[in-house]
């Protein structure tokens, strides 16, 4: 059940009267008709712009237009008025029996209230994460993380065939690096004072990879040269950081479904095959760039090199593929990487990145539409930074990273529930304020709390009221301004779902949550006034059972809800 799509059809059903009656020229397109809460809730229960988009291709005026619909909205009896307010806006306002049908479907439907089959059945591709397996992730990683597993559990939701994807940076000079850094710490657990040189990794979560090392090769490798090392510690590290980025992403709740190596892209022609495939649609060829304005990029040579026509496809500049020495550059494995997820037949690729990844944006989406002939949509979105503070100012834990805070730091402080919740409460590409006082507190302005322990409120009155022996009813009895409020609260949550996977903002959903717990709050305490409004009432348990019902669809909603955000329902507040 969707309130807001149903009463649109209305809307179009009464359209197509009018046209078919004259009232309309034919062959007007209906697509930005609108039906959707109005800015103002005293203005009505929703809101039609039917007459605004209509009048200008109808060559009429709004204002016609609109009191010629709204006189045939007003015929159906799920509407109980309609005003048509300024130069033509419809305002509508629903019979309250539409209210109570909604606590009904609610309760009816259960966990699958909210669920739809837009997605019908269309392959995502969610690629999130992707941190270099170097190290832990830090909280920045966790903003991603979160966001990038909530996304996928959203398009889930609608219908959508999802694969949640990490990109392992296996190939890169970072693990050389991380190769000789767990060398030190090898020696180290052989006895030795280890040497980190400056541009190695510090962390002391390299201790134990030493220690691995040790129990495997015992100290057979401290007599031998890098070269004859190098490429087995490589291995043994990578796989080591991979099992304890696995652990942070198990900590926060997420479960990858797919890793996806970069190393797997050289020693064979898989990026031969991606260049080639570009070559073919005229889009590669030798030439010199020009040089870019401020910091020279690292790909940039001042001699021919092979280059990809990306300007063709959104780019602000080609890129360079193959530098002169006949070496690949970055860029190249990343085109091989996105040819091979764009083979494997999706319909849609996600990719969320830092923000530091700005620049790398619409050479991704040129490569994308260059490889798909435009066939295949990517958006990419990108995680802004997260601020940490305590006491009022900028919190430093214990860096046992050597340079950066963990996510391990954020969810051992305050839970896995909590710091998923808190990395949603802003929009992706604004800064985050991770603020522990905060989330610790239990009052409104912890969004964490107020949407808990409205659930947990919820759940206390049900367990009341099994031991009063209350007969459950899904039919409900509403008769006050704030019942009334909270049902049309409830009926915006299919709609609203359907804008946040479409508009791949899982925000939405924690912001909607927050709102549905402020309704439910408000009555809750309205009914500490005013005794007839409380929902067990004393000595009947018919009232009773007609009064729980909404709040036993408030939890159905609240639990949807943070189902979708990874955060697992409290029943009862500590």
């Amino acid at each position: 059940m969707n309130l807001f799509s149903d009463i649109r059809v209305l809307v179009i059903d009464s359209l197509d009267g009018m046209v078919a009656e004259g009232a309309l020229p034919a062959g007007l397109k209906f697509d930005n008709v609108t039906v959707e809460p109005p800015r103002d809730a005293a203005h009505g229960d929703m809101a039609s712009n039917a007459a605004m988009v209509l009048a200008k291709p109808a060559g009429l005026k709004p204002r016609d237009i609109a009191e010629n619909l709204a006189a045939r909205l007003e015929a159906d009896a799920r509407v109980a008025s309609v005003e048509v307010a300024g130069p033509g806006f419809l305002n509508l306002r629903l019979a309250q029996d539409v209210w109570r049908g909604v606590v009904t479907h609610v309760l009816a439907e259960g966990a699958e209230f909210g669920k739809s089959n837009t997605g019908a059945g269309h392959k995502v591709n969610v690629e999130f994460v992707s941190a270099n397996p170097t190290g832990p992730l830090h909280v920045g990683h966790t903003r991603g993380a979160v966001f990038g597993d909530t996304l996928a559990s959203l398009l889930s939701f609608t219908g959508h065939d999802v694969t949640r994807e990490y990109y392992v940076n296996d190939a890169g000079a970072q693990v050389d690096v991380l190769a000789r850094s767990a060398y030190e710490r090898y020696r180290e657990a052989c006895g030795h004072a280890p040497e980190i040189a400056e541009g190695l990794y510090p962390g002391d979560y390299l201790v134990p990879v030493g220690q691995a090392l040790k129990d495997k090769f015992g100290e057979a490798l401290l007599d031998k040269g890098e070269a004859d090392w190098l490429a087995e510690v490589r291995e043994f590290a990578t796989q080591e950081m991979m099992a304890l980025i696995r652990d942070d992403l198990a900590a926060i709740g997420v479960t990858m479904d797919r890793f996806f190596s970069e190393k797997s892209l050289y020693g064979g022609d898989k990026i031969e095959a991606a260049i080639k495939a570009l070559d073919d649609a005229g889009l590669i060829y030798e030439g010199v760039l020009e040089p870019p304005k401020g910091k020279l990029p690292d790909d940039w040579e001042p001699r021919e090199q092979t280059l990809f026509r990306s300007s063709a496809h959104g780019d602000d500049v080609d890129r360079p593929v193959k530098k002169s020495d006949g070496s690949w550059t970055y860029f190249a494995p990343d085109i091989a990487y996105h040819y091979d997820k764009v083979t494997r037949g999706y319909d849609q690729l996600i990719d969320i990145l830092g923000a530091d990844h700005g620049g790398y944006v619409k050479r991704i989406k040129a490569v994308v539409s260059a490889l798909s002939d435009g066939r295949v949509p990517l958006d990419i979105k990108l995680t802004q930074l997260v601020r940490l503070y305590k006491d009022g100012a900028p919190f430093k834990m214990s860096k046992r990273s050597g340079n950066f805070v963990t996510l391990r730091d954020v969810v051992d402080q305050v839970g896995a529930d909590v710091t998923r919740f808190v990395m949603l409460t802003r929009k992706n590409d604004a800064p985050l304020d991770f603020d522990f006082d905060k989330v610790a507190e239990q009052s409104k302005d912890n969004p964490v709390f107020y949407v808990q322990y409205a659930h947990a409120r919820v759940c206390s009155v049900l367990r009341r009221a099994e031991e009063a022996s209350v007969p459950l009813s899904d039919s409900a009895n509403l008769v006050d301004p704030a019942e009334f409020a909270l049902a049309r609260k409830l009926a915006e949550w299919p709609r609203l779902v359907e804008i946040a996977a479409r508009e791949h903002e899982p925000h939405r959903i924690a912001f909607y949550l927050y709102d549905l717990a402020g309704e439910f709050h408000a009555l809750w305490n309205k009914g500490n006034e005013f005794p007839a409004l409380r929902f067990l009432q004393d000595d009947d348990p018919a009232a009773s059972a007609a009064k729980i019902a909404l709040p036993r669809a408030v939890a159905v909603v609240i639990s949807a809800g943070l189902g979708i955000l990874g955060v697992t329902p409290a029943t009862e507040m500590r």
